[in-house]
């Protein structure tokens, strides 16, 4: 999508943080963290959201790729914490599936 800043992040039009990528996805440190790690995994293809996923390999690209950064940067020792909004009330806050990765802190529940 034209418009679509994690599409444009993705293509390498927009200069981001990036912490892993390849031929299918992205990881990348979110601009407005929100824990002391916090990653966001995306599909380099164009998805709106998970409500529009149809082929399953879409999230264990994500969740694998996820998993992987996590280990890497030594995060599965102390813990993490794997999210997907979907929707204006899921908290779905840019229109491009993505994965949220979150470690470094006591994470409270429920989420909010």
């Amino acid at each position: 999508m034209d418009d679509c800043i994690f599409c444009k992040i993705a293509n390498g039009e927009i200069p981001s943080d990036f912490v892993y990528q390849d031929d299918e996805v992205a990881v990348f440190k979110d601009v407005n963290p929100q824990a002391p790690v916090h990653l966001l995994v995306i599909p380099k293809k164009h998805v709106k959201s998970a409500a529009e996923v149809s082929d399953p390999a879409v999230f264990s690209a994500l969740v694998g790729r996820a998993v992987e950064v996590a280990r890497k940067l030594g995060l599965d020792k102390d813990g993490y914490r794997m999210v997907i909004n979907t929707g204006e009330q899921g908290g779905q806050t840019v229109p491009h599936l993505h994965l949220h990765l979150l470690a470094g802190r006591n994470l409270g529940w429920p989420p909010g």
